[in-house]
This record gives structure tokens, C-alpha cells and sequence, in this order.
């Protein structure tokens, strides 16, 4: 049974570059907002290391510190960040919509603001969990720099583990690519690109037995699981490739969302099917994925929202 009724003209639902820099903007725009910033507040930039390819910080800044930066300027400007969740949506009929936060207590929302972001996939290995943000990454454009002319492996087989595969062999001296598979789930030209690069070596029919290392990746063990072979090679870098959930598991049934999860949006804007609630960052951004991108369509969201309200006022 839900608690108290309160009314909120913006209602941002996850943190993160998008969910803080949607807060930035619609705060300055006097639109009070009100930030539910999740389990993870700050997303997944709280879990890396140095994050060196987000303009401003010419020295680098860890992820958790650029979060926390972020966090203080959406308070400076008034943003109400509240460590809890949003645990049901009720995006039937207009706005105000019905939210529950932390299972009872029950909001109405002018405006909502998705930025849930999307969590990776991993391997369910320990080793990968201890040594997460110490060689082992799940963003070969984010972190691959830290290798360069170092050997790393990657895992995945489809057009995302190919693409990233190719970047890493731009800049370190070789790369194993480990597939599950006897074959590849990328489309033909990706497979081509892979194939035909020189330092890059596929191991089929391969599954991570162990990530080696204490303080950083030392290197990794694989089981060929047709023969049974154990292969350990010598590694500085550990790159898991296997995909994204979205976090948008409560929209469903309400929003338009494709077939993996990731919510819709009118090309160019932020706008989700349901008029007055606004989708940024990687819930609905399954291709670039970065802070950078996710903080410009925090942007667009807040934009797109404060325009909305005041279409509402003048009719």
C-alpha cells in the first residue's frame, strides 16, 4: 500500500552522465527536479577506473570522482537527489503519472526523465569480478588506450566483440579473440574484417576457464571444450564483449522498446510513445554508449521536457 502523494514537475529516474546532466539543465530551467538515482547512483562510471576521453579533464579523472562532480553540480542547482528507487510505473492515460518509489511510496510526475542506463554482460566468473576495473573491461573504446602495444583478449562472437576486436588491433600487439561457438554470430563483413587481421588470433570452440592476476590481469586461462585443452596465455588487458541488458525492465508494456530492450525515441529528440515522458543515455543508446554521448542526450531530454511543459502552459 503506497504512502503519501507527492506532486513532482520533473522526475528523473536513474543518475549517471545522463540522468545528472538531465538534472543540470532542467534545474537551471527552475523546473525543480527530483532524481531518483538507483542502486548504482552514478551508473556504471562508478565501477571504472580512469576515464580519459571526456573533454574537460585533460589529466584523466576516475569514474566514481567524475560522478560524484557531476552529482554536487545538479545539487548546486537544485536538484533533489534521492538515493531510492522507482519500482512501478503506471503510464496509462496523461500526465501526472503514477509512480511507486521504493515499493510504497506513490508519486505523481509532470514529466519523467528515463535514464536507467544499461548494465553489461559478464562471464560470471569471481576472477573477473575481483579484477573488474584492474585489466578486466566491458568497453574496449573506453579503456583500450591503457593497453596500448600490450596483448589482451577479448570475448564475444557477434558484430560488437568484432568491431572492438578490430579497434584493440589498432592499438595493441596482438589480440585473442575468444569464441564459444565453432563460429562467429557477426554479419559477414565484420567476420571478414577479423579474419583478415593480422594480429588478431580466434580461438573457437573456447570458454574462459580463469582471468589470472592479483592486483591487475597477469593473463587467462581457456578450455577448448571440444578437446578439453587448457591454453594460459599472457595478458594485460581482459575485454568482455557480450552484450548489454538495458535497464527498462518496468517500462515494459508501456513504452515502445526494441527487441533487446533498449527504449525507442523519435530520431533527434528524446521523446519516447508516451507524450511527456523523455528517454537518454544508454537505456535507449545501444550503439555509441559513452559518457560523453549519454551527457548530450541528457541534454535533449531536459530540453525536450521543459518544451513540453511549456507547450502545456501556453494551450
Amino acid at each position: 500500500m503506497s504512502e503519501i502523494i507527492e506532486h513532482i514537475e520533473c522526475l528523473i529516474i536513474g543518475s549517471g552522465p545522463a540522468g545528472y546532466t538531465a538534472a543540470i539543465y532542467a534545474a537551471r530551467a527552475d523546473m525543480k527536479p527530483i532524481m531518483y538515482a538507483g542502486m548504482q547512483p552514478g551508473g556504471q562510471l562508478t565501477i571504472t577506473t580512469d576515464v580519459e576521453n571526456y573533454p574537460g579533464y585533460p589529466d584523466g579523472i576516475m569514474g566514481p570522482e567524475m560522478m560524484e562532480l557531476f552529482r554536487k553540480q545538479a545539487e548546486r542547482f537544485g536538484t533533489d537527489v534521492r538515493y531510492g528507487m522507482i519500482t512501478s510505473v503506471d503510464f496509462n492515460g496523461k500526465a501526472p503519472f503514477k509512480v511507486i518509489a521504493d515499493e510504497s511510496k506513490e508519486l505523481l510526475a509532470d514529466t519523467i526523465i528515463i535514464a536507467t542506463g544499461a548494465s553489461a554482460k559478464w562471464l560470471g566468473i569471481p576472477s573477473e569480478e575481483k579484477l573488474n576495473g584492474r585489466g578486466v573491461s566491458a568497453c574496449a573504446v573506453c579503456d583500450g588506450f591503457f593497453f596500448k602495444g600490450k596483448e589482451v583478449a577479448i570475448v564475444g562472437a557477434g558484430d560488437t566483440a568484432c568491431e572492438e576486436a578490430s579497434y584493440l588491433a589498432k592499438i595493441c600487439s596482438k589480440v585473442y579473440m575468444i569464441v564459444r561457438r565453432n563460429e562467429f554470430r557477426a554479419s559477414k563483413a565484420m567476420q571478414h574484417r577479423v579474419l583478415n587481421t593480422h594480429n588478431i588470433e580466434v580461438l573457437f570452440n573456447t570458454e574462459t576457464d580463469e582471468i589470472l592476476g592479483e592486483e591487475k590481469v597477469s593473463g587467462a586461462r581457456f578450455k577448448n571444450h571440444v578437446t578439453g585443452e587448457m591454453t594460459t596465455v599472457d595478458l594485460s588487458g581482459f575485454f568482455v564483449a557480450i552484450g548489454h541488458h538495458p535497464n527498462t525492465d518496468i517500462f515494459k508494456g508501456f513504452l515502445e522498446m526494441d527487441e533487446t530492450g533498449y527504449l525507442k525515441t523519435t530520431p533527434g529528440t528524446s521523446k519516447t510513445n508516451i507524450e511527456g515522458v523523455f528517454a537518454c543515455g544508454d537505456a535507449q543508446d545501444k550503439v555509441y554508449r559513452q559518457a560523453v554521448t549519454a551527457a548530450g542526450s541528457g541534454c535533449i531530454a531536459a530540453l525536450d521536457a521543459e518544451r513540453y511543459l511549456a507547450a502545456k502552459a501556453d494551450y
